[in-house]
């Protein structure tokens, strides 16, 4: 079988495709890695001439790269103190847990002042509770309530009458933390830790209270009475989960302290509460 001889035109092709070759292995050979025109581009005339093309002749400009969009922090509402209290105390199942929602609880510049934390200490389920104002100097350094002067006037008053914290009672105060320079407790204070307090007298589950001073008075009683009008009779305190308690206000032992002449009607009331005591036992 005869080849078929190639025509010139194609024989051409095929030697200047062979030239070519050998001319782009020898520039490879010599180390040249790019590829350049035989004369320098005019980028500024190139320039001039896209800003005269029609808009649609021109390229789309590539698109910036979008900023990765951050993953949504997830904010807590912020909720005021007056309602984190109530939800803190609702939440303790026990004492313990109570006291250390108290500690936890920041909303009030007394607890940055105070030394100690003073909760409470005595007989849970003695039946009896007492409810003081506020700490003061010797109760924050203890860590205890009513520890100091009128402290040790109390304990000899309840003594008096056969009841010590020790075997008959539960004694607590209204704020858990002392007030600078022992002042008088602010309604606002009071109402902060109103929650807390209410959930401690639920979780004592007393059958009487004993509001020792104004301020413990006013603050679970209510009303705009003072306690020389409120002491010396029952009232009723509502708490949740126990319904009504009944409560007996009495003069205050750092009043006592101050004001003698006046010991003898809080030994009056010591008097009712012993024989209230004394027929509910009967």
């Amino acid at each position: 079988m005869r080849e078929t001889p190639l025509r010139p035109d194609i024989w051409g092709m095929e030697q200047e495709k062979s030239a070519l070759a050998a001319a782009l292995g020898l520039q490879c050979d010599w180390g040249a890695d790019e590829a350049l025109m035989e004369s320098p581009a005019d980028r500024l005339a190139l320039r001039e001439a896209a800003a005269r093309a029609p808009e649609a002749a021109r390229p789309a400009p590539e698109p910036a790269p979008r900023p990765a969009r951050a993953a949504p922090v997830a904010l807590a509402p912020t909720l005021p103190a007056n309602t984190r209290a109530e939800a803190l105390a609702a939440a303790a199942p026990d004492l313990a847990a109570l006291k250390a929602a108290i500690a936890a609880f920041d909303a009030s510049p007394l607890k940055e002042i105070a030394t100690n934390l003073v909760f409470g200490e005595g007989i849970t389920d003695a039946g009896l509770m007492l409810i003081g104002e506020a700490p003061g100097a010797d109760e924050d350094r203890a860590g205890r309530p009513f520890v100091g002067a009128s402290g040790q006037l109390l304990d000899r008053m309840f003594a008096s009458v056969g009841l010590s914290r020790e075997s008959n009672f539960y004694i607590t105060n209204i704020l858990p933390w002392r007030p600078p320079g022992n002042r008088t407790p602010t309604d606002a204070e009071v109402a902060l830790f109103l929650p807390f307090l209410r959930r401690q007298v639920a979780l004592i589950r007393p059958k009487r209270l004993v509001l020792v001073g104004g301020v413990a008075a006013k603050g679970l009683i209510g009303g705009k009475e003072g306690i020389t009008r409120l002491r010396g009779r029952w009232h009723e305190v509502e708490i949740a989960g126990l319904g009504r308690i009944p409560a007996l206000p009495t003069l205050h032992p750092a009043y006592l302290l101050r004001s003698p002449a006046s010991k003898r009607d809080a030994w009056a009331d010591l008097l009712l509460l012993r024989r209230t005591l004394h027929q509910a036992s009967a």
